[in-house]
């Protein structure tokens, strides 16, 4: 990620989990301005949605996804995904689309260059 960082710190988490979140039937998406130029993403996969291999692969393909669109989020936000059951099994393309449209829901997208 060029632009971004990781978020670890737990206070931050629980700061984001307080506010109004958008999600669909595989994400839910929390962002939240924060004092900075550059975005903070954080990425939560549950134990029930099984081992560890299976949750380390859906923050692996939610991490590349926050990658490819990267240029595509406004700078300046903490940004919180979490991953429900559906996201496990779902294909890139549907988690890519997901995840741009809570993004759009969100506000955190920039406006399409015409």
């Amino acid at each position: 990620m060029k632009f971004s960082t990781s978020l670890k710190l737990n206070h931050i988490f629980r700061r984001l989990y307080h506010t109004s979140g958008v999600g669909d039937g595989y994400l839910v998406l929390y962002a939240r301005k924060n004092r900075t130029e550059g975005n903070r993403v954080g990425i939560t996969v549950s134990k029930k949605l099984g081992k560890a291999h299976v949750r380390n692969r859906t923050r692996r393909r939610l991490r590349e996804v926050y990658r490819l669109n990267e240029e595509k989020f406004l700078p300046g936000f903490d940004i919180v995904v979490v991953a429900r059951t559906r996201a496990v099994e779902a294909p890139f393309g549907k988690l890519t689309k997901s995840y741009l449209t809570l993004a759009k829901r969100a506000g955190i997208l920039r406006e399409e260059m015409k």
